[in-house]
């Protein structure tokens, strides 16, 4: 089965700091992939060179087999990845609502257009993509008034009206209570299955990443040290040797 995303030998310098060296991982649609690691891993530098906020200084990123490497994030966008941020974006005095119709405009290529009042743009499809996230009855208040966990849903919203066919999410639970990074995760596995798309994510609480993920991958130093299901991953000597130093293993824990 053909990979949808191929990152192969991915490397970034930032002057004589290795710190990312030789990178490669695949990644297939219906699928959510992990990329975790200890501080100073590499693993946002690796992350921003896939959606191009960052150029890599060598390798290949290869969205369904299109190079993503030099583009603009703009483009990369256009291509079909999405993304979410670790500190939810969204416009706080625009409704709900507005916030999803903006996207919508721009995934039409209509946000400066003025042949149209854009608070009836494409309301009922808005309307649709809140349903999904569980955000509908919300739709007419101010982004700025939401829980932050509602927030985080409706940035979600947002990445979807493009329907991507990668979703980056950098940090996706940061902020969130326990309860509210469980909801998340499952909601976004239930948008995953739906739309066939996949979602590569960083994370740094483990209990979210080894409930949720289908594989994991682990930076150490700028390099892959392990790749694989989660259970393995938990059992890797290498990878617990890195997160601890000292033999002990990962707790286990169920899903909030």
């Amino acid at each position: 089965m053909t990979a949808l995303l191929e990152v192969r030998g991915l490397c970034k310098s930032f002057g004589g700091v290795r710190a990312v060296d030789g990178v490669g991982f695949a990644l297939h649609a219906g699928e959510m992939l992990a990329l975790i690691g200890p501080n100073g891993a590499g693993k946002s530098t690796t992350f921003d060179m896939v959606g191009g906020q960052l150029r890599a200084d060598s390798g290949s990123v290869r969205l369904g087999g299109v190079e993503l490497v030099g583009r603009r994030p703009r483009d990369i966008w256009r291509l079909g990845v999405g993304r979410t941020f670790q500190i939810a974006e969204t416009f706080a005095s625009l409704t709900v609502a507005q916030n999803v119709q903006m996207a919508l405009l721009s995934h039409a290529g209509r946000v400066f257009s003025m042949w149209r009042r854009a608070a009836d743009f494409q309301r009922g499809q808005a309307l649709d993509l809140l349903d999904q996230v569980g955000m509908r009855a919300q739709a007419d208040r101010p982004c700025g008034a939401l829980a932050y966990g509602d927030v985080k849903r409706v940035e979600l919203a947002v990445a979807m009206a493009h329907a991507p066919r990668l979703l980056l999410m950098d940090e996706p639970t940061a902020g969130m209570a326990p309860q509210e990074r469980g909801g998340l995760m499952a909601l976004t596995r239930r948008l995953v299955v739906e739309r066939g798309m996949a979602v590569l994510f960083t994370e740094h609480s483990m209990d979210v990443v080894f409930a949720h993920a289908d594989r994991i991958i682990v930076l150490a130093r700028g390099q892959l040290i392990a790749e694989g299901p989660p259970q393995a991953v938990r059992d890797d000597p290498r990878v617990q040797a890195v997160y601890f130093g000292s033999g002990r293993t990962f707790e286990r824990k169920e899903p909030a």
